[in-house]
């Protein structure tokens, strides 16, 4: 729900800027982040941030304040537990395909803020040394998810940026590379 707010204000905001951003078709972006917050894993224990990279290519103009992007992704994070002699492992990998609208509304070349969709695979493996395992409910599937984001381009090419969404991570930051 906070991701779609956030998406929605970002709209609102953007909405009310008018200029060419710096996005276009044929455009392509080459990125690698850290990612913070999570709902996968267990409540307990320690936890590694999410490494992402992403690649996005600008396939449809839109007519107007916007350009379509369609791209691939790939994270992977994971979460430990120990309790006295019992400890168990759950590892998360996501592959995915995402697309997004890159509002092109803002007067500076700096900026490109986005929202997006991606559908994804999320892999997961668990191992414990207990006897048996009790989770169940952990499985492997195909998810759908939500996203917001922008990117800052500090020289022509290279960009920090980060994403709010609820993909492999709540918050993701990370560099990127334009060509």
């Amino acid at each position: 729900m906070k991701t779609i707010c956030t998406f929605l204000f970002a709209l609102v905001v953007i909405n009310t800027a008018s200029a060419q951003g710096n996005f276009n078709v044929g455009t392509s972006v080459l990125g690698a982040g850290i990612g913070f917050g999570s709902s996968f894993g267990g409540g307990y224990g320690s936890q590694t941030p999410a490494l992402s990279a992403l690649y996005e290519h600008g396939v449809w103009d839109v007519g107007g304040p916007g350009v379509i992007s369609l791209g691939g992704y790939i994270a992977h994070k994971s979460f430990s537990s120990d309790y006295l002699i019992y400890s168990s492992s759950w590892n998360y990998t996501i592959i995915g395909v995402r697309s997004a609208y890159h509002f092109n509304m803002i007067n500076t070349s700096e900026w490109d803020l986005y929202g997006g969709a991606m559908i994804s695979y999320r892999a997961v493996s668990f191992s414990d040394n207990g006897p048996g395992n009790n989770y169940g409910a952990v499985s492997s599937d195909i998810y759908f998810t939500l996203y917001a984001g922008g990117r800052y381009y500090f020289s022509e090419n290279w960009a920090a940026y980060g994403e709010l969404g609820s993909g492999i991570a709540s918050l993701t930051l990370g560099v990127c590379y334009k060509f």
